[in-house]
Formats: C-alpha cells, structure tokens, sequence
C-alpha cells in the first residue's frame, strides 16, 4: 500500500474515532449520566435529559453524518481520489 493510501487510512480512522465519541458522549454521556442535571433544563415542557434520551442523539447521529461526509470529501481530494 502506497504512503498517499496509509496516510489516507489512517485519517479516515481518525475521523471515524472523533466522531463515534462525540456521539458516544452526546447518547450515553446526556441520555444516561448527566440526565439528572439536564433535567433541570426544559425545552418545549419537556425536560432537557428526555428531550436527549429520546430525540436528541438521533439528530446529533444524523448531524454527524453530514459531518463525515463533509470531511471525506476533502480528504477524497485531497488524496486526488474524488470521484
């Protein structure tokens, strides 16, 4: 495998990582651990914790989908492997 292809890897992976942890935190971290101190915080009626138990880590998922795609597409052509 080429160094261009390695480097190319290795950020994608790196990527990848960021990215699953910041959904990672945002699902268990404000769903689960913090919900007591979210809950304080209401938002529509409802409060904060719930709000991202139920609703908010699947729009931040979706958030971070385009994120990756952004950042892939740079790299795609950055690595001159754009389509």
């Amino acid at each position: 495998m080429s160094e261009s292809a390695q480097q190319y890897w290795k950020t994608n992976l790196k990527y990848l990582v960021i990215l699953l942890f910041v959904w990672f935190a945002v699902s268990f971290g404000c769903g689960i651990l913090f919900v007591d101190e979210l809950d304080t915080i209401r938002i529509g009626g409802f409060k904060l914790g719930f709000w991202f138990a139920q609703q908010g880590s699947i729009y931040v998922f979706v958030l971070l989908i385009f994120v990756y795609v952004f950042l892939m597409n740079r790299l795609d052509k950055k690595h001159n492997v754009n389509e």
